[in-house]
């Protein structure tokens, strides 16, 4: 038996706000079609408005911080945090 593919929705648009710089800048995940594949941006709250309704995003909850991370959950936005 074989499973039909899935169809990709390139209509649907999802956001995940994952943090806020100095100045207010926003950081979040974009991702068109499928909200595993997306990809990190940093806007001004004034534009991070207006790309969401730009691209009538669905917004999707923050991720679980108590997860315990896996091997691919890196982001880009960790490699300019100091600890």
């Amino acid at each position: 038996m074989t499973d039909a593919p899935s169809t990709l929705d390139l209509a649907r648009r999802y956001v995940r706000r994952c943090g806020e710089r100095a100045g207010g800048f926003i950081e979040f995940e974009f991702a068109i079609g499928e909200p595993e594949v997306f990809v990190e941006m940093i806007l001004s709250p004034s534009a991070f408005a207006e790309f969401c309704a730009a691209n009538r995003v669905a917004l999707l909850p923050p991720r679980d911080g108590s997860a315990e991370p896996a091997d691919w959950d890196w982001r880009l936005a960790d490699a300019t945090r100091f600890k």
